[in-house]
């Protein structure tokens, strides 16, 4: 499908109606456009959530993940050697 469109002067084009409604781009919908050797190619963009963690969480991993002083000096050794 081709279809010719008219640019705004802030830039804008708009896409026609039945190309969005086929490739599932609907209103806030994200795209990529990349500049192909001249040519431009617009593509819906896949948005993945980003999971966020709560302060008490994050805190909870630091104490699980912390080393006990035999550990660490352990580790202190080790890197002191090389």
């Amino acid at each position: 499908m081709r279809e010719t469109l008219i640019v705004s002067n802030r830039g804008q084009i708009t896409l026609p109606a039945d190309m969005r409604k086929r490739l599932g781009i609907a209103p806030g919908s994200a795209v990529i456009i990349e500049d192909r050797n001249g040519e431009l190619a617009l593509k819906p963009a896949a948005v993945l959530e980003v999971e966020t963690y709560s302060d008490r969480q994050i805190a909870e991993w630091d104490r699980e993940d912390a080393l006990s002083p035999d550990e660490r000096q352990q580790i202190l050794r080790r890197l002191q050697a090389v």
